[in-house]
């Protein structure tokens, strides 16, 4: 199996241009992908969170990535992208500490951070 390793480089958190609205909160969050020497730059992924959740427990939607259709396991990337969000953005978080979901909102903040991530992904049978 082959290995793919994501760079996390930025978060933008709850933009509206990314289509954040009074529902839901709309991040995007930037990377690079190399995958056995293949690199893939300036791919992104959205990540959606609905507005007043609880920022620890309620799950997030991960898009599809843009910018990237090699091989890959949605679910370890999904997993990651999760956990950068995460390392930013709640009570763990380095960019906004907020414990628990209410009436919180902070918009437009940009994190640079880079985080590095790496699991197996299988080119037989591609995630996407």
């Amino acid at each position: 199996m082959a290995k793919a390793k994501v760079i996390f480089h930025k978060l933008i958190q709850d933009s509206q241009d990314y289509g954040s609205d009074d529902q839901h909160m709309v991040s995007r969050a930037f990377f690079t992908v190399e995958v056995e020497g293949n690199v893939s730059e300036e791919a992104y992924v959205d990540i959606k969170q609905p507005v007043g959740s609880d920022f620890e427990t309620t799950p997030l939607e991960v898009s599809m990535p843009v910018g990237y259709n090699g091989p890959f396991d949605y679910e370890a990337f999904r997993q990651v992208a999760e956990g950068y969000y995460r390392s930013l953005v709640g009570s763990q978080g380095s960019g906004i500490h907020i414990a628990g979901g209410g009436n919180v909102r902070m918009q437009n903040n940009t994190f640079i951070k880079q985080v590095i991530a790496e699991f197996e992904v299988s080119k037989e049978s591609p995630a996407w």
